[in-house]
């Protein structure tokens, strides 16, 4: 995530799930279905490592800069990989969001 971008505070969204992310750590996670805070996932508190692009020919090409529509977040999180789902969109939190985030 090493291009120019001012904003700290981005959250990424796939079909199910928002990671919201302040720099490069994960500092909340949501369920899109239930708007519940998700306390426990796996990438709670972990740095986005990058993000990989699936192809429909069964290739996969990483991305060492900021994740893109499309491509699936990477994580490394305590000794295991997580990848998400493909994200539909970049979007900036809300202020009143932004506050709630711990710490």
């Amino acid at each position: 995530m090493g291009d120019k971008e001012r904003r700290i505070h981005r959250v990424f969204v796939t079909r199910n799930t928002e990671y919201h992310v302040r720099r490069e750590t994960c500092v909340a996670v949501r369920d899109r279905r239930s708007g519940e805070w998700l306390r426990a996932h796996m990438a709670l508190d972990h740095r986005v490592r990058g993000s990989l692009r699936f192809h429909n020919t069964g290739g996969v090409t990483p991305n060492e800069g900021l994740p893109r529509i499309g491509d699936s977040l990477f994580f490394y999180a305590s000794g295991r990989d997580l990848v998400t789902s493909a994200i539909v969109s970049v979007e900036r939190p809300p202020r009143d969001v932004v506050a709630s985030y711990k710490g």
